[in-house]
């Protein structure tokens, strides 16, 4: 996920931004404020897509919550690996072949490792630039999931704004 993606997410919802109507009365006379229906049908749109905004920035929640655990684990299998990449003895392990399905394994002394970079694309590295690569997609992650929760936040406001603008109505 990019900086890039999150920043759009955000000109979008900034631009969906719904004042609260404090002077109701000037506010009916704008043009495309004809009558009270025309203004309710206008914030349910908007509010049904804020809940769209929504449904799609908790998706993508989801996903970096669940991406961030598996980037610390490998960065730990990593680190153990740097550390045996000097012994001249394999390291005994277990790797999943199917769901609670292990294979023992012996895997040599090595300093390179493969990672899946995702769309059935695996890269070979050394581990210094594994380890490089998944601390940078960590840090992305985490930055990204703090802009989803202030991006959230922003859509709960709004959510507000529209039910209150709608009830005033």
């Amino acid at each position: 996920m990019t900086i890039s993606g999150i920043s759009k997410t955000v000109l979008t919802l900034r631009s969906f931004l719904l004042p609260v109507k404090e002077d109701v009365d000037s506010f009916m006379k704008q043009p495309g404020n004809e009558t009270a229906d025309v203004v309710l049908k206008k914030l349910d749109e908007q509010y049904q897509k804020y809940k769209f905004m929504e449904l799609n920035l908790a998706q993508k929640k989801r996903r970096l919550k669940s991406q961030i655990p598996e980037i610390k684990q490998t960065l730990e299998i990593l680190k153990h690996m740097q550390k045996k990449k000097e012994s001249t003895n394999p390291m005994e392990t277990r790797f999943l072949l199917a769901d609670n399905l292990y294979c023992k394994a012996s895997v040599p002394p090595t300093d390179k490792v493969c990672l899946w970079l995702g769309a059935n694309v695996m890269l070979e590295y050394d581990i210094d630039e594994a380890q490089a690569l998944l601390e940078k997609n960590l840090s992305t992650a985490t930055r990204n999931l703090d802009s989803l929760e202030e991006d959230l936040d922003f859509l709960r406001d709004q959510f507000t704004t529209t039910e209150i603008s709608s009830d005033a109505g």
